[in-house]
């Protein structure tokens, strides 16, 4: 289309199976992330107990982490869209689920014990449906566009992802108050079957896995060899996951915005999306302005920059000084996820991408999730402020560890 010839990093955009994905996957993550964030405020609303909505978070992450490596050997050995297609449509029916068990008529009919536990359980289903859903989008990325266009490509779809995501988050609460929690899930219904629409307009894919038959486990095993002996995507994983292992505040921000700046709820909503917002333009920059060179260096420097703005807030008791250090570390952030994901797209075999993209997976779940538990262990261990500067300098000693360790990566250019 002539519409996106103008703009560079726009250009995957005249591929119209990519535009199809574009749209279905940024439905698709409203979706998801509306969902999450309803169960946990209508458990909150039934148990009165924040450790409900862990439990909700476990019930999800549990199925990831422990299908993810499978669901890698299901996804390079199927054809991607229609795999993707059947995720979206069986994520439908747990939304569905969802909106019959919160009917008025339904609801009514179990107790406050009884009602958590359904949650969990529809719960857990998406996180299995999440498991191969997730990789398998980054997966398919290839068979839609260009490889001289790929990078541009997963730029786009990082931006995609982040964008739905936010506004996702910052909508369900809005959704709630205007039309209730039953009416919300019925939204929510509505964007995943507009999202497996626009993937019906994508056509069937070759499945490109390779002439040997192995088994499931032998399958596993060869893409976690890949990953481990591809010392550039290695790097640029254990830099991501240590980053936000140790360097992941989002945890204790209601803590810092409640006993240390003194905002109320409105102060706290900002700084509670400072990152994002600040990833959203790093990202949005970048899919105008793509990097030329230097990639693997930017990508330390980013990581770097990262454990400083951490380090930053938690020396600060200024709320706007706060603020700044959270948007700059969402901006480093998402020079991140921008050259992590090309690495991804770029350094894959096209019969492994299910794959090395499970691993991925795992790497992101595994620390977003476990650095939520390190931050409330550290901050209870060796208090709020301590625990925060303790991550800010794991953090820069990572990236000298692997500035040193991986020159592979330190040297990447795309």
């Amino acid at each position: 289309m002539k519409l996106f010839a103008g703009s560079p990093g726009l250009q995957p955009l005249q591929h119209a199976e990519f535009r199809h994905f574009i749209v279905a996957r940024f439905f698709l993550i409203m979706a998801l992330r509306m969902l999450g964030t309803v169960a946990a405020y209508q458990l909150f609303q039934i148990t009165h107990d924040s450790f409900s909505i862990g439990l909700a978070g476990l019930a999800e992450f549990v199925p990831v982490f422990c299908l993810a490596l499978y669901a890698g050997h299901v996804i390079d050995r199927s054809d991607k869209r229609t795999l993707l297609l059947r995720s979206v449509i069986i994520y439908g029916v747990c939304t569905l689920a969802m909106v019959v068990l919160t009917h008025p008529l339904i609801i009514s009919n179990f107790s406050r014990n009884t009602l958590p536990w359904l949650f969990y359980l529809i719960i857990f289903c998406t996180g299995v449906i999440r498991a191969f859903a997730g990789p398998t989008t980054h997966a398919l990325i290839s068979q839609l566009v260009p490889r001289d266009v790929l990078p541009l490509a997963a730029n786009i779809s990082s931006s995609t992802w982040l964008i739905a995501s936010i506004i996702g988050h910052a909508s369900s609460g809005f959704l709630i108050a205007w039309f209730g929690v039953n009416n919300t899930y019925i939204i929510i219904l509505i964007y995943v079957i507009l999202s497996a629409l626009f993937l019906i307009r994508i056509g069937k894919k070759p499945i490109l896995a390779p002439a040997k038959d192995l088994s499931a486990w032998q399958s596993v095993q060869e893409g976690l060899r890949f990953v481990y002996s591809n010392k550039i995507m290695l790097g640029a994983l254990s830099l991501d996951l240590f980053a936000v292992l140790f360097g992941g505040v989002v945890a204790l921000v209601p803590e810092f915005a409640d006993e240390i700046l003194n905002v109320g709820p409105i102060g706290f909503g900002w700084l509670n999306a400072a990152i994002d917002i600040g990833s959203i333009i790093t990202i949005v920059l970048m899919t105008v302005r793509p990097m030329k060179q230097k990639q693997g260096q930017r990508l330390f420097y980013a990581v770097a920059g990262f454990g400083i703005c951490i380090l930053l807030f938690g020396l600060s008791n200024i709320y706007w000084i706060s603020f700044g250090a959270l948007l700059l570390a969402g901006m480093f952030d998402g020079v991140s996820v921008v050259i992590r994901g090309t690495i991804l797209q770029l350094t894959t075999p096209d019969h492994m991408r299910g794959r090395v993209s499970s691993v991925n997976s795992l790497f992101i779940n595994s620390s977003n999730e476990l650095g939520q538990f390190e931050s409330g262990f550290a901050a209870r261990a060796l208090g709020t402020v301590p625990s925060v500067l303790f991550g800010g300098i794991v953090t820069i000693l990572v990236v000298i560890v692997t500035w040193l360790r991986a020159p592979s990566l330190r040297k990447f250019e795309y």
